[in-house]
């Protein structure tokens, strides 16, 4: 199993839309880096969900419940999405300053790369969050 952060826009698709809808393709990701990262997403992958804009932090946990695959509405083969469920908000969420002033957490691409919409979390780092979040 990986971890995952996935970025979005509350006023967009909020976490608390995802778990409204219990399920929803996860689509739109148009970065070249962000969407690599998209096509690596297997079923049972575990996902943080990030609020952008402002409130920039982490919110809910969800699962992906597909592999990656083609945007079907799109015929660009490049285009990728993924199938998530909700699996619970966060207890307490954690918050890009928290994130860019922890020692281990610093230099992850949250706090280096504010645009990448998808990006991998190694187990230490999902860890850390979780232990921010207070799970």
């Amino acid at each position: 199993m990986a971890y995952w952060l996935l970025k979005t826009e509350p006023s967009t698709y909020g976490f608390d839309q995802l778990q409204k809808d219990k399920r929803t393709v996860w689509d739109g990701v148009r970065n070249p880096v962000a969407l690599r990262h998209l096509r690596e997403i297997r079923k049972g992958d575990q996902v943080l969900i990030y609020h952008t804009g402002g409130e920039r932090q982490a919110v809910g946990i969800a699962n992906a419940v597909s592999d990656a695959y083609p945007d079907p509405g799109h015929k660009n083969p490049k285009l990728a999405v993924v199938d998530l469920a909700p699996v619970k908000p966060l207890p307490r969420p954690v918050t890009l300053a928290e994130v860019k002033q922890h020692p281990r957490l610093k230099r992850h691409e949250l706090a280096r790369l504010p645009r990448l919409s998808v990006m991998r979390l190694s187990d230490e780092e999902w860890q850390l969050f979780l232990g921010l979040a207070g799970l």
